[in-house]
């Protein structure tokens, strides 16, 4: 297996509720093993809602629940509707503190299909601010939610996750159910509209800005570089125009508007911006790939400081520059046998998810991590050359000495210059390096090994998960 890459369609500006002629009904007694609750209707029309949901579709959308007169009593979306709707029908839903007060006044739902969790998100927030469900009330609880907020008296926009929005100078969208959730949709959306996050105050005439380094955004084409002055005020606020058609539902309208601009910069000769153009239609009208917002979704409470942590290695390490991005490798063994791997990105200390990769070990039989840690090796780096792709600043192997002069061999297969390869053994935390004997032993409390324990331990979560995902394949395909 190659390396996986990670996941990446006209609608209506309004979606349409899914009509109860087009939801076939299932008799009440296929659903006996519903235990229904005390319902202000009765059992039946729970019993009858149980078996219409079965029926909606396995894709991406809102689901919404009524009460006996047809009042929307509670919104939510799901990456599968079916699924997620039907969750609430389960015994499991009157042990949850979060729905069993009030799961027996469901007597009817409905959805709006919608083409990928994204859009999903925005959809549900929408709905939630225009039609205030009474059991969405958390949102109007003493507890802060979260706001996209889109600066506008600002040379370059700014574009942010905010819990406490800004009273004039912005545009508002929100609020939103759940900040992790996004967070990731913030992440899938700059990849197609590469706007910015960053807090500069950036202004246009002042030239000093050209020899301003940008940010890794700006490298994994997640940014279009105000900061740098690699993009004019006009074009870069096109782009936040963009982005705000999307965030109000008017994604046709938007691919519509971006074909045109296609065609005109095509008859033009402007045949770099008609390939930007371009590449921006393909990913909106994928978005249903790319909107995965378990792949996105970054942390939002760390237990170390990134900025602190990277000082430190920066001084510890004796490197000249404070390290951007960290990559970390974990093997583990499936029943004995199959061998995988995981590759963690981080930027600036944080986990980058977007740059997460798994790999099958195709070349190593039995167990053998050194082995296995020099064809991962070798096929992440050799890739990344043939792509004149950014090496990361810091290489992190999960292991000892063994390890490292594995990965250091590989390097040396191929004939690449390595960016800085460090080994962390586990048991007492050693940090290995090239080229010395003895491993550099840092405090337990220091912010450089807690960044890079972090790494580790997150290598060798994403490991596992792949392990779990190929074991239980297995068990099925027996």
């Amino acid at each position: 297996m190659s390396e996986a890459e990670p996941n990446q369609n006209d609608e209506s500006d309004t979606p349409e509720l899914g009509r109860d002629s087009e939801i076939a009904r299932v008799s009440a007694s296929d659903t006996d093993s519903v235990e229904a609750p005390t319902s202000p209707s009765g059992p039946v029309a729970y019993r009858e809602t149980a078996a219409k949901v079965k029926e909606f579709p396995i894709q991406p959308g809102v689901y919404l629940m009524k009460d006996a007169v047809g009042v929307v009593i509670y919104v939510g979306k799901a990456k599968n509707l079916r699924s997620r709707a039907g969750s609430y029908f389960q015994k499991t839903a009157l042990l949850d503190s979060r729905i069993a007060s009030w799961v027996h006044e469901i007597c009817d739902a409905d959805f709006i299909p919608c083409e990928s969790e994204v859009d999903a998100l925005l959809v549900e927030s929408r709905l939630i601010k225009d039609v205030q469900p009474r059991h969405n009330k958390e949102l109007k609880d003493d507890k802060s939610f979260p706001y996209l907020q889109i600066t506008t008296r600002e040379d370059f926009p700014r574009v942010e996750v905010t819990r406490e929005p800004d009273t004039s100078g912005v545009k508002l969208y929100g609020p939103f159910p759940n900040a992790g959730s996004l967070r990731g949709a913030v992440q899938v959306m700059q990849k197609i509209f590469k706007f910015r996050t960053c807090s500069l105050d950036i202004d246009e005439t002042d030239e000093r800005w050209k020899w301003f380094r940008p940010c890794l955004l700006a490298s994994i084409k997640q940014c279009t570089a105000p900061c740098n002055l690699r993009i004019t005020k006009s074009e870069y606020r096109k782009d936040i125009k963009r982005l705000q058609l999307f965030l109000t539902g008017n994604k046709t309208r938007l691919l519509k508007q971006l074909q045109e601009e296609m065609q005109q910069a095509s008859q033009n000769l402007e045949f770099e911006r008609a390939a930007k153009l371009r590449d921006e239609i393909t990913m909106l009208e994928s978005l249903d790939e790319r909107g995965d917002l378990d792949t996105h979704v970054q942390p939002e409470v760390f237990y170390i400081d990134p900025k602190k942590g990277l000082a430190g290695l920066k001084k510890v390490l004796g490197l000249k520059e404070i390290p951007r991005t960290i990559e970390g490798v974990d093997i583990a063994h499936l029943g004995g046998g199959e061998t995988v791997a995981s590759l963690v990105k981080f930027i600036d200390g944080l986990p980058f998810k977007p740059g997460y990769r798994r790999f099958k070990i195709k070349e190593v039989k039995g167990i053998d991590d050194f082995r296995s840690i020099h064809e991962v090796v070798s096929r992440r780096f050799q890739r990344l050359y043939d792509e004149q792709d950014v090496f990361p600043d810091i290489l992190l192997i999960d292991g000892g000495k063994g390890q490292l002069s594995a990965a250091m061999s590989a390097f040396e297969s191929l004939q690449i210059p390595p960016p800085v390869v460090l080994a962390l053994a586990k048991k007492n935390e050693e940090i290995f390096r090239p080229g010395i004997t003895e491993p550099l032993m840092l405090s337990r409390h220091s912010f450089g090994l807690r960044l890079l324990q972090y790494v580790r331990d997150e290598a060798h979560r994403f490991a596992q998960h792949y392990h779990h995902i190929l074991r239980h394949k297995s068990s099925f395909d027996r």
